[in-house]
């Protein structure tokens, strides 16, 4: 598609874009918000649901121990993946504004630097953390009956990460296109080979040996491994707009420029999930000095908060890849319909999921613990209090994508850090005397006011619009000339 300036209408005014599959710049912005959000909100509950089953199968097959020993695990593992996932963030952004101002060979562009730079990175990390992973559970205190479980499930998982960031990076680039069905159906294929793999390799049934934590993360590999091969040759089969083809493959070296915005911009937003990470981390720690009883019943309560966090964490991805679209369009007077839009579907999301998991805690709490374990009652307990907390901490997911989808990427950081250490952590230590084990539990909901405040704060008085410039048509065609290829050879309607 050709990033030639808009001709001009019949009144002199811009002429109406032509229709483009993924524009997300048409149409209602409510309707269109949700349609998309949707898919990847169901993409996010699939992959819960697939740490779900894995650890309804840990727990029941392997014991407390080993559910303990996951749950140590998969905190590190979402350290390790914020790396990924703040190069991945900034891709979508300039993909989106790319996509949004029809700049096809550019959106190639960023999203094969892209690929190229994380691949090389995932592949130090892996080593790196085949080596640091038992200063890493050292470190978190893992129990002592957990620790060579825990041992032996993150190794694995830390061989694999160089595939599966990749993959990340390909579903994220996808959805900056606005194609959030692709991800879904892959998504869905993981969840069904990892859920029939799990007991099958954890039991050693039929002619497989039995492995014991170590099947389960070995299915989880083998899934997301045949997922990825599967999504990709679904990509160049459509001829969907990321594909990369002859000349197109040096895109995969990564380019100066393109580099330049990935890393100044990634690095922001991948430490904000470090910030996350390593408040989620300290949590692990404190809540292990409560026993394992606590432990158990802490990472039971986890799982089934993962899923009410999903309509914040895809409806803000939702958000960030619209804006930018609208960025990149120069529709900046609907910046904020998308953000109003963003909090009302979040609030209706998260107030369901939340009102399902009261209703039916026990039900879904002995999946994970069994009817007689003790820990049940203490995962109730941790539920009723933190679960509502999730509802504000959404609506600061949406003011802070809307700010990311514009190069904002500095504010937000700093709205979840206060967040999260002074506020919340602060919070624990000032009230544990007082409220034991509870402080813990009531620290999600003071953290979650506090990140509310300030990120309305920073959205509605900031200046961040004024820095949120979508690269213009002259810039783009320059680019390509110094690239040697001519813009817009493929129109992404497929």
């Amino acid at each position: 598609m050709s990033s030639k300036p808009a001709t001009q209408g019949p009144a002199g005014g811009p002429a109406q874009r032509p229709a483009m599959r993924g524009d997300l710049t048409e149409g209602p912005v409510l309707r269109t918000l949700m349609l998309f959000s949707i898919p990847m909100l169901l993409s996010n509950i699939l992959q819960s649901l697939s740490g779900t089953i894995n650890s309804i199968w840990v727990g029941r097959l392997l014991g407390e121990d080993a559910l303990a020993a996951t749950a140590n695990a998969n905190i590190i593992m979402f350290l390790v993946a914020g790396a990924a996932f703040g190069f991945g963030m900034a891709a979508t952004v300039k993909i989106g504004q790319r996509f949004g101002a029809r700049d096809i060979e550019g959106a190639r562009r960023t999203f094969g630097t892209a690929v190229g730079f994380s691949s090389v990175l995932m592949v130090g990390i892996a080593a790196l953390g085949w080596l640091g992973a038992p200063l890493l559970l050292t470190g978190l205190e893992t129990p002592g009956h957990a620790y060579g479980l825990a041992l032996t499930y993150i190794r694995l998982m830390f061989i694999s990460m160089p595939f599966m960031m990749v993959s990340v990076i390909l579903t994220m680039g996808l959805r900056g296109t606005g194609d959030a069905r692709t991800p879904l159906i892959f998504m869905l294929v993981t969840v069904v080979i990892d859920a029939g793999l799990n007991p099958v390799l954890i039991a050693g049934y039929g002619p497989f040996p039995e492995m014991g934590i170590a099947g389960s993360a070995t299915s989880t590999i083998i899934a997301s491994l045949v997922s990825f091969v599967g999504m990709v040759v679904y990509v160049y089969s459509k001829d969907l707009p990321l594909r990369l083809r002859g000349k197109e493959l040096r895109y995969l070296r990564p380019h100066r420029d393109e580099m330049h915005f990935i890393i100044t911009k990634g690095i922001p937003m991948g430490a904000q999930m470090f910030v996350m990470s390593a408040a989620g981390l300290i949590l692990v720690g404190l809540v292990n000095r409560e026993g394992l009883l606590m432990t158990a019943a802490y990472a039971a309560a986890m799982q089934l908060f993962t899923y009410v966090q999903m309509p914040a964490m895809a409806v803000g991805a939702s958000v960030s890849a619209m804006a930018a679209q609208f960025i990149g369009a120069k529709k900046w007077d609907r910046l904020d319909h998308i953000t109003r839009a963003g909090v009302m579907i979040n609030f209706i999301m998260t107030g369901l999921l939340s009102i399902v998991l009261i209703v039916f805690d026990r039900a879904l709490l002995v999946l994970f613990l069994g009817p007689e374990s003790h820990a049940v009652p203490l995962a109730q307990h941790i539920q009723q209090i933190a679960v509502w907390s999730f509802m504000l901490f959404g609506v600061t997911m949406v003011f802070s994508a809307t700010m990311r989808a514009g190069g904002a990427v500095w504010v937000p950081l700093l709205i979840i850090a206060i967040a999260l250490f002074p506020v919340r952590l602060g919070f624990y230590f000032l009230t544990y005397d007082q409220l034991g084990a509870d402080a813990i539990w009531w620290s999600f909901t003071v953290g979650s006011i506090a990140g509310l405040v300030l990120g309305w704060g920073f959205y509605r008085y900031s200046d961040w619009r004024k820095h949120a410039l979508a690269e213009s048509p002259e810039e783009a065609r320059e680019q390509v000339q110094a690239d040697g290829e001519p813009a817009g050879r493929s129109n992404p309607a497929i």
